[in-house]
């Protein structure tokens, strides 16, 4: 089936949820909870997880092109947020640290911005092409649940690899490395923080695959569509290709 150029409403409300889960991801990084023992995280991984679930949605259900589309403009909401951010954490107070609280929370610091944009846009598209690619692989073969399944988790594995790989060396060694004089944070700190994450939001996936598996079915039935990517071009910069 080849794939839709109009955009539903189904479409656009994950798009939209899609998008409220990336925003709301970085408002949470500034806070910090022990999970278990020695092993903490951001609070941002209460919503980030979600996010990949939501691309994995849309990659089943509409295919790569809108998943581009999704992803694309997930990076301008995002970017627009911190901008705003940034512009009301420089307006003055009405009284001398009267917004201590305020920029803990909006006040991103720009290599941080940096290096979640970019670990963000590669991991998501790694995450979409893995699930596009398998799913023509898997074409013709039986068993929705366990092929997709395997697409939703490896899709995942692949991106939040990806996206760790970049995201914590940037912005917690080379960046201070490179402005400062010195990393935030050792290498065996980073690499345990790395491993961390993209354990736990696999295991998030995991966890919540019979729900994710229902709601891709109830969407295909809604909305009447299960595109394969076939012919299409995976490069991450044609956006009006929908």
């Amino acid at each position: 089936m080849k794939a839709n150029k109009q955009v539903s409403v189904s479409f656009m409300l994950v798009g939209i949820v899609f998008c409220i889960c990336l925003v709301a991801a970085n408002l949470l990084e500034t806070k910090v909870f022990k999970l278990w023992g020695p092993i903490s995280l951001t609070c941002g991984f209460i919503v980030f997880p979600i996010s990949y679930i939501l691309n994995d949605v849309i990659a089943e259900v509409w295919g790569f092109r809108k998943a581009r589309l999704i992803i694309w403009i997930g990076f301008a909401m995002n970017f627009f947020v911190m901008a705003l951010g940034g512009i009301a954490c420089a307006l003055p107070p009405i009284a001398p640290g009267a917004d201590e609280a305020f920029k803990q929370v909006f006040s991103f610091a720009p290599q941080i911005v940096v290096a979640s944009l970019i670990a963000f846009i590669v991991g998501s598209f790694l995450n979409a092409l893995v699930m596009s690619k398998m799913k023509m692989a898997d074409r013709h073969k039986g068993h929705f649940d366990y092929h997709f399944s395997m697409r939703a988790i490896l899709s995942t594995v692949v991106g939040e690899s990806a996206d760790s790989l970049i995201f914590f060396p940037l912005a917690f060694y080379l960046f201070p490395l490179i402005f400062q004089g010195e990393p935030n944070l050792t290498f065996d700190i980073m690499l345990g923080l790395m491993v961390t994450q993209v354990v736990a939001k696999t295991l998030y996936e995991i966890i919540v695959l019979p729900i994710t598996i229902r709601v891709v079915k109830f969407v295909k039935r809604i909305e009447g569509t299960d595109v394969y990517d076939e012919e299409i071009s995976y490069s991450a910069f044609r956006i009006s290709d929908i």
